[in-house]
């Protein structure tokens, strides 16, 4: 039974660390993607001066 309830305390575990890690990539591929818009925004804005 203690191996059973070690098992699933470890998949939980396993599973919230995939969670947060997904969840970290997504937010880098935002923050990329504002970056880059901001950066294009930035160099047509300084274009047009």
């Amino acid at each position: 039974m203690g191996l059973v309830i070690v098992l699933v305390v470890l998949a939980v575990v396993l599973g919230v660390i995939g969670f947060v890690v997904n969840a970290l990539k997504w937010l880098l591929i935002v923050a990329v993607v504002i970056l880059v818009i901001g950066v294009a925004r930035g160099a047509i804005a300084g274009k047009k001066r």
